[in-house]
């Protein structure tokens, strides 16, 4: 079998996953069959959801376009997400100024830990417009042995002297770094708006945006350093835009969403191992507020992403609720 080049592996479809049975795939059975569960159990009847649902079939049939009405739901997904290469940069005063040009950014959506989401809705009023807070856990791997355009410094010594003479002027990550991620994960918080369409029986599309924080867990490691940093960080604004379609149940729906996603990271490297996040939430607080700068510099980049989810939502519907017309 031909062996694969690193110009095959730069596809969106190669990057998400080349691997053999794994735990991986373990944990991707026991996720599909908690959301096959919790399906079988939303749509399970209701009496206040079937009433509803009742009087949805009656402004079909008298032409009317009628909506799911309030309601609040609690949900799960997962999916894949494409990453668009762009800039790695790494800055250390007075002694390094990098950058790593159109890093393909692999994600291995499947792989452990998985790609995954979680995600509360609430719908106002006649059941049109809503609001929903949405946690994102994403992966940005760089590949290590693929080799980039480097430009700046590192510690001192122009990058582009560390070349090898088949590659002028080109270095592969690996020859400066251990490690190079965020894969526990890369993690967005967000606040969107929602917007439900005319529903069609038990299709109800929508639409929203969102924008919120990033809050990734690093894994950075230049070979220079005495360290890496391996903790959870606040690295700047993510905003997001989707557009999806619920299949809607007894008690709960699935639902399949495309999401567009464009987060700006710039942490600081702090040559730590984390706890748990809390913790290096409140010293990243500490070491702002004292002016304290990171032993190892600041490094980022921009990770805009395509997403394809899908999972369930679990709904509550008051006992008073109406359906909107």
């Amino acid at each position: 079998m031909t062996a694969l080049t690193s110009r095959s592996l730069s596809s969106p479809f190669a990057r998400l996953s080349l691997t053999r049975p794994t735990r991986a795939h373990a944990d991707i059975a026991a996720a599909y069959l908690c959301m096959a569960i919790l399906v079988v159990t939303a749509a399970m009847p209701d009496a206040r959801d079937s009433e509803a649902a009742a009087r949805a079939a009656t402004s079909v049939a008298t032409g009317t376009i009628a909506l799911p009405g309030t309601e609040t739901t609690l949900g799960f997904y997962l999916g894949a997400p494409y990453h668009y290469p762009s800039d790695f940069h790494l800055q250390k005063a007075g002694h390094t100024d990098l950058t790593i040009k159109d890093v393909e950014w692999y994600t291995h959506p499947f792989e452990h830990p998985l790609y995954y989401g979680a995600r509360i809705q609430r719908w106002l009023g006649g059941g049109r417009f809503g609001t929903m807070i949405d946690f994102t856990h994403s992966k940005a791997y760089a590949p290590m042995d693929q080799f980039s355009d480097m430009e700046g410094t590192v510690e001192g010594k122009p990058v582009k002297d560390l070349s090898i003479p088949e590659k002028p002027g080109m270095l592969s990550p690996r020859q400066l770094f251990d490690k190079l991620e965020w894969t526990h994960g890369h993690n967005m918080l967000t606040l969107n708006g929602l917007m439900r369409f005319a529903n069609f029986g038990r299709i109800s599309p929508y639409a929203g945006v969102g924008a919120g924080i990033s809050l990734p867990h690093s894994e950075i490691h230049l070979l220079s350093d005495p360290a890496r940093t391996y903790e959870y960080q606040y690295t700047g604004p993510v905003a997001q835009a989707l557009v999806g379609v619920e299949f809607r149940l007894k008690t709960g729906s699935v639902f399949v969403e495309y999401k567009f996603t464009s987060a700006n990271y710039w942490g600081p490297l702090t040559f730590r191992d984390g706890t748990w996040f809390p913790m290096d939430m409140w010293r990243q607080l500490s070491r702002w507020w004292s002016g304290e700068e990171p032993p190892g510099g600041w490094a980022g980049a921009k990770l805009t992403s395509h997403q394809v989810i899908s999972g369930f939502l679990v709904r509550s519907v008051p006992a008073n609720a109406t359906i909107a017309k």
